[in-house]
């Protein structure tokens, strides 16, 4: 039996791991020559890849830590879990639309100073009228990214009576079956923060995103709106988000990425990263994932990678390739002829292709040499060729 070797660069859920059997997976932080790395917040941007590995697998939606890229041209897929800690991000975004309307952190900070030892009744009657907040029903919330995390906050935010307000140029069809009907589509981003009293960001760190909130969006927003940032740091200027809470056009900024600038601020609540940070969140991640990489190093299928297609073929031999390849014409005509070639009759195949790649899984009648595997490896456009064990 083969026994799979996983390098984890993290503390990854025990419970989530079982998805791999012991019998036939090794998984610790000292694997030698690994088949897969396997990480929650570890930067792989420059950690030493070796060349052993075929594939990697975050335990988490985000893949900035990953370099995706890079991993793509050597012909490895990057594994994630969309949507598995979606619930646990969801309810910290409530949380930070409660503190923020009943302005708790000032609040709590005010509480922290009194005088314990004069007329503490009176101290708190005196003081509790400047942190008064507002309801939250009626108010308008402004969702940027309507994924598995945003529609979860925009079905609870019209359970609570708000007007939900949502854009997503890029939305799914899965996506967009999931919303709710009563969210109202912004065909603009600039439209969406015009109309909300309190703005939720949840898209991932692209280039397309990157200070996605600068200046000149945050002046087109309400005097007096609330901004809620937990999905990446990058998406937002900092220093666009201190200068509009210095001058009050911004009430308050809350966060998950607290940073030198933003310590101190007021109007700023950042938490230290907790979206993901429930037991049932790590461990969904990790199963979901574990999963992926068992199906993809034991079979060849790929579910949820960000740089490869979807595949999936039912096994009828015990002789499988799978072969990454650049997206270009004529690549399937000549992994066909390598493996006539050699005498190779294909069994069964299927080929797909996202953007600049290309996947490919071949059963074959009889065992493959690896003289075979070299001839594959020699076309040009091929980035990876391998023989999924049976």
């Amino acid at each position: 039996m083969t026994m799979f070797r996983i390098l984890s660069l993290n503390q990854i859920s025990a419970r989530g791991l079982a998805r791999l059997p012991e019998t036939s997976y090794r998984v610790a932080a000292d694997i030698e020559r690994p088949d897969a790395i396997l990480l929650r917040s570890a930067d792989l941007h420059h950690f030493p890849i070796p060349a052993s590995v075929v594939a990697v697998a975050r335990a988490g939606a985000g893949t900035n830590n990953v370099p995706v890229s890079a991993l793509s041209a050597r012909g490895i897929p990057v594994f994630n879990a969309p949507g598995a800690n979606a619930n646990a991000v969801k309810e910290l975004v409530l949380a930070a639309l409660l503190i923020a309307a009943r302005n708790l952190v000032p609040a709590l900070h005010y509480v922290a100073l009194l005088d314990k030892s004069n007329e503490l009744e009176q101290q708190v009657e005196a003081g509790k009228k400047q942190f008064a907040g507002v309801k939250l029903p009626g108010r308008s919330l402004g969702i940027v990214g309507l994924g598995a995390i945003g529609s979860l906050v925009a079905d609870t935010a019209l359970k609570l009576g708000m007007r939900v307000i949502g854009f997503d140029p890029q939305i799914t069809v899965d996506a967009a079956w999931r919303l709710p009907a009563s969210v109202v589509k912004a065909s603009r981003l600039e439209d969406l923060v015009r109309q909300s009293d309190f703005i939720t960001l949840h898209v991932p760190l692209i280039e397309a995103t990157r200070k996605l909130v600068d200046a000149r969006l945050i002046g087109l927003m309400k005097p007096g709106a609330v901004l809620l940032n937990f999905a990446r740091d990058g998406i937002v200027d900092n220093a666009a988000i201190i200068s509009a809470l210095r001058s009050q056009h911004l009430k308050s900024y809350l966060c998950d990425f607290p940073s030198a600038e933003l310590i101190g601020e007021s109007g700023v609540v950042a938490l230290p990263h907790l979206g993901a940070s429930t037991e049932e969140a790590e461990e969904n991640c990790v199963s979901m994932v574990c999963q992926q990489l068992r199906e993809f190093l034991e079979q060849g299928c790929i579910h949820n990678a960000v740089n490869f297609p979807d595949v999936e073929m039912v096994r009828e031999s015990p002789y499988r390739l799978a072969i990454a390849n650049s997206n270009v014409p004529n690549m399937l005509s000549q992994i066909s002829a390598a493996l006539a070639t050699a005498g190779l009759n294909i069994h069964n195949m299927v080929n797909k292709s996202r953007a600049d790649m290309a996947y490919t899984l071949v059963d074959v009648d009889s065992p493959v040499p690896s003289s075979v595997l070299a001839a594959l490896s020699a076309i040009d456009g091929v980035l990876s060729v391998r023989l999924v064990p049976a």
